[in-house]
């Protein structure tokens, strides 16, 4: 008697097919893949660029030496989970893909599952290289170590919510230049109008996800009144709920939107 085989019905792949039709989408793109490219590239380059400059604090470590322009790579993720369905919008190739799969929640599944581990994937191995550059660069005994571990996997899951919060907005807003916007002020705003809230300010700037990366970057910029006095991995997991929120109201406004 033959093993039992457990197999998808004829006409309806499973998840990892869609996964792989998602891929296939954002590999085919050359915005989507320039901008993942520079999401490693620009917090190596800065590592090195940080190093050879000198313009390091006394105060500051290594670990936040070296990630300073992580802060731009990480709004370049946001960026990224943006145009990874806003260039579907704009195409008009959104509507063969939600017919050749009805099932929309799974569409978004796939965009978020593939951005998150495409993301998490290039954040730990660019800070991870940078941190090293970093260290080989900056002069020995100079600036204290920091600790990498485990602030870099956090990193890398910061990487990843943020892509996803940038799919999030895309599905909502359906417009690149909208979508890029709203991505880059959910980043930069709450810390630069922080100081117009009073005593607020610190609970406004630091619900941010460039808080959060601040803190676990362990660089000597985060005090309490600029980024608020949540710890770092209450930070990461602040922003995880939120943009698990807002993707939870991409996926209401999709279903039961039409194209």
């Amino acid at each position: 008697m033959s093993p039992t085989r457990t197999c998808t019905p004829a006409g309806r792949p499973g998840f990892r097919h869609h996964l792989a039709f998602e891929w296939t989408k954002f590999a085919g793109l050359r915005s989507t893949r320039w901008t993942a490219v520079a999401t490693g590239l620009v917090t190596v380059a800065g590592a090195v660029f940080v190093g050879l400059s000198g313009s390091l604090q006394e105060d500051d470590t290594v670990l936040g030496g070296s990630l300073t322009l992580s802060v731009v790579s990480l709004m370049t993720a946001g960026v990224l989970g943006a145009l990874t369905v806003c260039g579907e919008y704009s195409s008009g190739t959104v509507a063969t893909t939600l017919t050749a799969v009805p099932r929309r929640g799974r569409v978004l599944a796939a965009k978020a599952a593939l951005l998150a581990v495409l993301l998490y994937a290039t954040a730990l191995s660019s800070c991870t290289l940078a941190y090293l550059l970093g260290d080989a660069v900056l002069e020995d005994g100079r600036y204290a170590p920091g600790e990498p571990w485990p602030a870099l996997f956090g990193i890398a899951a910061l990487f990843a919510a943020v892509g996803v919060l940038g799919l999030a907005i895309g599905v909502l807003l359906r417009h690149s230049a909208g979508a890029v916007t709203a991505v880059v002020a959910v980043m930069l705003l709450p810390s630069l109008f922080g100081p117009l809230f009073g005593d607020l300010r610190r609970w406004v700037a630091g619900a941010v996800p460039t808080a959060a990366l601040e803190k676990l970057t362990q660089t000597s910029d985060a005090s309490p009144d600029t980024v608020g006095s949540l710890g770092a991995w209450p930070s990461l997991a602040l922003v995880t709920t939120y943009t698990l929120l807002l993707l939870a109201l991409a996926h209401h406004r999709l279903v039961h939107r039409d194209v």
